[in-house]
Formats: structure tokens, C-alpha cells, sequence
């Protein structure tokens, strides 16, 4: 009778800690999922309603916005400049992101085929690179690349190219391949660091094999390597376009070094209509796009993450 009792008990109980356990998750991680959607939410929030409103002199002097509905997005659409925009910056960002992914993965096949000397010194010149300021960085690659007394020039006329004098801030083309070579410079240690720690999950055993069966390195490479580390891969290049795609520091302070005409990307384009021409609900219609945008390129890693837990 006391061990009917004590299961009678027992299977009361279990039912209240199996749910305890199922809700115990999501208790951990509701604090931060309230603080993401108090951080992120309201911005987020604030900015499409700014976009259905619109701003002018009257709301500066306390008068409230106007409601436009889409005006604003059908204007954002049937603006040259605003597709100007558009292109430009998803040429320089997929050129910025195919050439850092590249690199990178270069380097970080370097550091996985080196000694560890090397390897330690190489990865220390990639930690420095990657602490700089930001400013500091851009500084420093202004006076390379300065016109009149620039090292950059100096080289390449000693190496018998006729760069005297030569601006390369003066074109819009120019500032592009300066801020090309600022951002993959600040973005490459990423991606080797991240790289190299997948590399370090390959099976030295399975790659030995490989080459043991005849295998080139090209045939490991693309056979076992980026089959093993493609997770890494996929992460590294998603975060890589969409940091690409909203670059703003490096372009505004080569703006300010000489602004060649047509040189804005979706960062400096919507600080100018924001904070320069005081026009937040265009601003906020194009933040808005721009957000579109980098859903629309997350969309695919985030199906493979889905099919792969299903």
C-alpha cells in the first residue's frame, strides 16, 4: 500500500518537473530577450512611424508632423539619386566582402599551414590591425594616400608609374578604392581568426588520408576543408555584408578630406538628409530600406539554420 502510495506521489510530481524544466530555457533568456526588444524595438519602431510623417521647418518650431503615409517611399523610389545610392552601395559592398572573405581565408590557411613562430607573429600583426581605432585608421591611410606629400605616390613614381601629385580623394572612383583598402584592411583579421578556429576542427587524420589517396591540395580544399568549416564560412560572410553594406566612418572621413561629387553611400546618404538637410522622415523611409535589404540577404542563412535543426 505505501509503495502504491509513494508511486501515486512520484508520478504526480514528475509531470510539474518536466515542465519545470521545459520553461526553465526560456525564463534564462527572457531578461535579455526584454532588453533586446526595449533597445532595438523602439528605434525601430520610431523610425517607421517617421517614415509615414513628414518634417519641415513648421516642426521645428514645435508644430507636429504631418501623416504622408507612403509618400515618403514612393518619392524614395522615384528619386535617380536614391538608386544611384542603391547601386553604389551594393557594388562596394559585395566587392568589399569578396575581397575580405578571400583574403582572409588566405591568411587563415596560412597560419594553419605555418609554424607556430610565425604563425604567433602573423596573428599578432592581425590582432593589432584589427584593435585601431577606427578614426586613427582612417587618419593614418589619409596621409598615405594625400596628393602632395602622400607615400603612397612616392612609390609608386619611384617604381616608374607617373603618380606625382596624383589625388586620389579627387574622384569618386578613387575615394571608393581608398575606402576598399581601409575596410578590407580592418576587416580581414576577423575573418582569419574565425577561419583559422575552424580550420583547427579538421581532422589531421582525414586530410593525411586525402593526400595519401592522391588528393591535391585544391581537391582537400574544396572537397573536405570548406565542407567542414562552410558553418564558419556562412556566419563570417553574412555579419562581413552586412557591416559592408552599412560602412559610414571610412566614407565620411574621406568626404571630409575632399568630397568628390556622387560619392554617398546608404550611411552618409541618410546622415546627409537626417542631420544635414534636417529631412528624418526621408532618412528614416531609406533606414528603413536599408534594413529591408540586410533581412532580404540574412534570409538564406537563416532557412539553412532552420532546415538544419528540423
Amino acid at each position: 500500500m505505501r509503495t502504491q502510495r509513494k508511486a501515486a506521489t512520484l508520478s504526480a510530481v514528475r509531470p510539474a518537473v518536466t515542465r519545470r524544466k521545459q520553461f526553465s530555457p526560456y525564463a534564462l533568456i527572457l531578461p535579455a530577450a526584454l532588453v533586446l526588444v526595449v533597445a532595438m524595438g523602439y528605434p525601430l519602431a520610431w523610425q517607421l512611424w517617421a517614415s509615414t510623417m513628414k518634417f519641415g521647418l513648421a516642426q521645428q518650431f514645435g508644430k507636429p508632423p504631418e501623416f504622408v503615409g507612403l509618400d515618403n517611399y514612393i518619392s524614395m523610389f522615384t528619386t535617380a539619386t536614391t538608386w544611384g545610392v542603391v547601386a553604389r552601395s551594393l557594388a562596394f559592398c559585395l566587392v568589399n566582402a569578396v575581397l575580405t572573405m578571400a583574403i582572409g581565408i588566405g591568411l587563415a590557411l596560412l597560419m594553419n599551414a605555418v609554424g607556430k613562430a610565425v604563425r604567433l607573429i602573423l596573428q599578432v600583426c592581425l590582432l593589432l590591425a584589427w584593435a585601431m581605432p577606427v578614426v586613427a585608421v582612417v587618419t593614418v591611410w589619409i596621409w598615405l594616400f594625400d596628393w602632395r606629400r602622400g607615400v603612397v605616390n612616392s612609390v609608386l613614381t619611384d617604381l616608374g608609374m607617373n603618380f606625382t601629385n596624383h589625388n586620389w580623394l579627387g574622384s569618386a572612383l578613387g575615394l571608393y578604392f581608398v575606402a576598399t583598402v581601409i575596410v578590407v584592411w580592418m576587416s580581414v583579421p576577423f575573418v582569419a581568426f574565425s577561419v583559422y578556429a575552424g580550420l583547427t576542427q579538421v581532422s589531421e587524420e582525414v586530410m593525411e588520408a586525402a593526400s595519401l589517396d592522391g588528393a591535391s591540395a585544391v581537391r582537400r580544399f574544396t572537397s573536405i576543408i570548406v565542407p567542414m568549416v562552410r558553418p564558419v564560412l556562412m556566419i563570417v560572410s553574412l555579419l562581413q555584408i552586412i557591416w559592408d553594406l552599412r560602412v559610414f566612418t571610412q566614407i565620411r572621413m574621406l568626404q571630409d578630406a575632399q568630397m568628390p561629387l556622387d560619392s554617398d553611400l546608404f550611411g552618409t546618404y541618410i546622415y546627409r538628409l537626417g542631420v544635414g538637410a534636417s529631412d528624418f522622415s526621408m532618412a528614416s523611409a531609406l533606414s528603413v530600406f536599408v534594413l529591408v535589404i540586410t533581412i532580404l540577404f540574412s534570409i538564406a542563412y537563416v532557412l539553412k539554420l532552420v532546415k538544419e535543426d528540423s
